[in-house]
């Protein structure tokens, strides 16, 4: 408050682990929860993509991975990431140590993760990125939903997303050099 800051993408590896004995996620999760969108790993292209759903949704953001397919349904997959997700964007919350800080780091320094899943809802994906070699900014929008599909026992924050022709999106994502990471916002707002 005193600087006026309206977003933050911290340095969540090993630092603050070491220096305080905590995990970043809670601290990230109640900034993101106060419409401060805070991105890990020092996302600063998550943080402005996350700052622009925020923006445009008027409610929080959080940063993901795109990740695993989910089961052989091709639009459909697994959003995740170790828990820093704004607690509105999660069903029953319970607070656990980083698995996977916790598996370098000790359990015992990574405490502070947010656990849980973000429940069924409309969902906006975005990615705002730099092309260093052509000197640009590019980016790329869509809407999709979040869906109660059953979930093995996953750490950290979580969701299963069906995105219309995800293949394609996803190929559009390698092609054209994308971070693994994205912004996404429980909303309508492409």
């Amino acid at each position: 408050d005193a600087n006026d800051i309206d977003a933050t993408a911290i340095q969540c590896w090993e630092s603050i682990q070491k220096n305080y004995g905590i995990n970043a996620c809670t601290v990230m999760s109640m900034m993101s929860e106060k419409l401060m969108p805070s991105a890990c790993e020092v996302d600063i292209a998550g943080t402005a993509s996350m700052y622009a759903l925020t923006l445009a949704a008027g409610a929080p953001s959080a940063l993901v991975d795109w990740n695993n397919n989910y089961n052989n349904e091709r639009d459909k997959c697994l959003y995740f990431h170790c828990g820093n997700w704004a607690k509105s964007l999660v069903g029953e919350i319970e607070l656990i140590s980083a698995e996977v800080l916790g598996a370098t780091l000790g359990a015992e320094n990574t405490w502070g993760a947010i656990q849980g899943r973000t429940p069924p809802g409309p969902l906006t994906y975005a990615r705002i990125d730099t092309d260093d070699r052509r000197g640009v900014i590019h980016t790329y929008v869509g809407e999709g939903r979040f869906t109660d599909d059953p979930l093995s026992p996953v750490s950290g924050s979580h969701a299963v997303v069906e995105v219309p022709d995800l293949q394609r999106l996803m190929r559009y994502i390698c092609k054209n050099g994308f971070a693994h990471h994205c912004a996404m916002s429980q909303s309508s707002v492409a």
